[in-house]
C-alpha cells in the first residue's frame, strides 16, 4: 500500500508541474485519496467483502469526488488530475501510467454481466469530458481529446477527437512526448476541414470531368453534321433527275 502511495506521489511530481513537494501531492491532490481509498475497496471486494468493498468506495468518492468501482482494474503510476467527476465503472481495465483528467467516464453500454466497460492500455491520455463507452479498447500510447465520445477501438498510437471520436493522427505522425488534455497545441487537423477540402478536391475533379465530355460531344456533333451534309443529294441533282425520269416517260 505505501509503496503504491510513493509511487503515486512520483507521477504527480513527474507530471504535473504544479506539485511542489511530496507532501502537497499527498494532501492536495485528489487522484492520490482516490486511489487509496480504491485499492482498500479493492482488497475487500477481491476478498469477498463486496458491501464492504462498496461502502469503502463510497467514502472515497465523498473525500474525493471521484468514484471507482471496486472492481475495477488499475494499474501502477495511474494520475488522476484534477479528478471531479471522473467515473470509472465495474469491469473497467486501466494500465500502467495511464492519465485522466476531470469529467472523464468509463462507462459501460449493456446490462448485461460480463465485461462490459473499457480497457485502457499502457499510457493512455484521456482529456477532461471524454466518454469512453462500451468493451472497447484504447491501444497502448493513445490519445483521446477533450469531451471525446468513444465508442469504437482505438489503434496504439494514435489520437482521436470528437462525436463521436475519429483520427486525427495516425500513429506514425505521433509525438510521443507527454501531451496534456490528449491535445496537441499545435498543427491539429482538422477532421471536418480535412473531409471539406476533400469534398472540394473531388468536386473540382467532377467539374474538370464533364466539362471534358460536353466537349467531346460537341466535337462529335460537329463530325456528324459534316458526315450528314456530305452524305445528303443537292437540290439541283434531284431537279434533273426528276425532269431526265419525266422524257422518258414521255
Amino acid at each position: 500500500m505505501f509503496d503504491h502511495i510513493r509511487h503515486d506521489i512520483s507521477v504527480i511530481l513527474a507530471r504535473d508541474p504544479a506539485a511542489k513537494s511530496k507532501i502537497d501531492a499527498l494532501l492536495s491532490y485528489p487522484g492520490v485519496h482516490a486511489l487509496i481509498f480504491y485499492r482498500m475497496a479493492h482488497w475487500a471486494w477481491e476478498n469477498g467483502f463486496f458491501t464492504l468493498g462498496r461502502f469503502i468506495s463510497h467514502i472515497g468518492r465523498f473525500m474525493s469526488g471521484i468514484e471507482i468501482h471496486p472492481g475495477a482494474k488499475i494499474g501502477c503510476g495511474v494520475f488522476i488530475d484534477h479528478g471531479m467527476g471522473v467515473v470509472i465503472g465495474e469491469t473497467a481495465e486501466v494500465g500502467d501510467n495511464v492519465t485522466l483528467y476531470q469529467g472523464v467516464t468509463l462507462g459501460g453500454t449493456s446490462l448485461d454481466g460480463g465485461k462490459r466497460h473499457p480497457t485502457l492500455e499502457d499510457n493512455v491520455i484521456v482529456g477532461a469530458g471524454a466518454k469512453i463507452l462500451g468493451p472497447i479498447t484504447i491501444g497502448k500510447n493513445a490519445r483521446v481529446g477533450s469531451n471525446a465520445v468513444v465508442v469504437k477501438p482505438v489503434m496504439e498510437n494514435a489520437t482521436v477527437v470528437g462525436i463521436p471520436a475519429k483520427v486525427v493522427q495516425p500513429a506514425k505522425d505521433l509525438d510521443r512526448d507527454f501531451c496534456a488534455y490528449g491535445m496537441a497545441t499545435d498543427d491539429l487537423p482538422d477532421p471536418i476541414a480535412r473531409s471539406l477540402e476533400g469534398m472540394f478536391d473531388m468536386v473540382c475533379g467532377l467539374k474538370t470531368r464533364v466539362e471534358e465530355l460536353e466537349h467531346e460531344l460537341a466535337e462529335k456533333d460537329a463530325e456528324n453534321l459534316v458526315k450528314a451534309r456530305k452524305t445528303k443529294p443537292k437540290v439541283n441533282d434531284k431537279a434533273a433527275a426528276q425532269n431526265t425520269k419525266t422524257k422518258s416517260v414521255s
